[in-house]
């Protein structure tokens, strides 16, 4: 046996029981899947909000709208309540001896995935006002993946009622790589600051504006020190322009005022660039509607279409292959035809009834 045999067969011992018959499905998933396990589980610690998300005299950077009864508040503590344990259970939704083994725990954790991302998401939508400081770039960004994300659940809920097993995978799998675009959003804006900071040629010259009430959180209410540095809150504190904002310089090596204001900036760019990022991915992995080379599994999407079509016939619907939302059904896409002989297991998991429970 070959060196290039020997490793082949070594990495088919590891991933070969967690139900996966590819290794570059084993890859995606430790990769995309561990990341998004790792942020969760970092995060669980701000489910104690006074000590670990925003804890007296330091916490995140919107923490100076986290006040006692705010909306804010009470939106980011639904939020993370939700989401985090969703999160958590979501990765292991696509572990493929899951569903083979444990139909019963597929079944009732992607329920209780379903109930806390309706949740999460009305608490992120509460308080998206003063997100990052609530720019409207940052704001329209935290709408669009919210709508995304739900309308996608929804669209998997449909087509798994509709036994169009593809379909559902194919919409979960957009949904939380919408949702974890979330993870690649905050290595996009580590990588900016960095460069903001490590090359002043490039980072010169970069300000954002921020409430005087706010830099005076940021900056502990030293009063002398904030008029030093900002001569124009003057008109904050003598009470004739409460709403008073000035220009803070966006430096990362600054004080706090000044790595807000850097990351207030950043945010809303680092947002879009990580969704276009996720959302471009998930379509070349699985989308139906691109061109045949760039669409990497349409063995395991044909398989799973031809498990629909013998569970839609048998429960008697009508046009069964397509009771779903399928392209031959909705667009000019040729009509699907089912083959004549069809394996419902996954290629060697020796659980032909697999995918056929699944549907149930």
């Amino acid at each position: 046996m070959s060196t290039k045999e020997k490793v082949a067969d070594a990495a088919r011992k590891i991933y070969n029981p967690l139900g996966f018959k590819k290794f570059y499905n084993f890859v995606l998933f430790f990769i995309f899947g561990g990341a998004l396990l790792g942020f969760t589980l970092a995060r669980f610690q701000y489910l104690s909000f006074d000590h670990g998300l925003c804890p007296e005299g330091g916490g995140t950077l919107d923490c100076y709208y986290y006040t006692p009864g705010s909306l804010d508040k009470i939106g980011i503590q639904i939020h993370l309540s939700a989401i985090l344990p969703a999160s958590f259970l979501a990765v292991f939704q696509f572990v493929p001896i899951i569903r083979y083994k444990l139909l019963l725990f597929h079944r009732v954790s992607g329920y209780l995935i379903v109930l806390l991302s309706a949740i999460s998401t009305a608490g992120a939508l509460m308080l998206v006002r003063n997100a990052q400081g609530g720019p409207m770039e940052i704001q329209l960004a935290i709408g669009v993946i919210s709508f995304m994300f739900i309308v996608s659940i929804g669209l998997a809920i449909y087509n798994i009622k509709r036994l169009q097993i593809e379909q559902h995978r194919a919409w979960m799998l957009r949904a939380w790589s919408y949702a974890g675009s979330i993870v690649t959003m905050r290595l996009v804006m580590m990588a900016i600051a960095h460069v903001l900071s490590t090359y002043e040629h490039l980072g010169k010259g970069y300000s954002h504006a921020i409430p005087c009430v706010k830099v005076t959180y940021l900056m502990f209410g030293q009063v002398e020190r904030i008029l030093e540095k900002y001569p124009a809150c003057a008109q904050f504190f003598d009470g004739s322009v409460p709403g008073q904002a000035v220009a803070v310089t966006a430096d990362a090596n600054g004080d706090l005022a000044e790595l807000t204001a850097l990351y207030n900036m950043i945010f809303g760019a680092a947002f879009w660039l990580a969704f276009a990022l996720h959302a471009a991915g998930v379509e070349i992995y699985v989308s139906s509607f691109v061109v045949q080379q760039l669409h990497l599994t349409p063995a395991e999407a044909d398989r799973l279409r031809n498990v629909s079509y013998q569970k839609q016939l048998e429960a008697g619907m009508k046009k069964p292959g397509r009771a779903g939302l399928t392209a031959d059904k909705l667009g000019d896409a040729p009509r699907w035809i089912p083959k004549s002989t069809v394996s419902v297991s996954a290629p060697g998991s020796g659980d032909a009834a697999s995918d056929e429970n699944l549907a149930k």
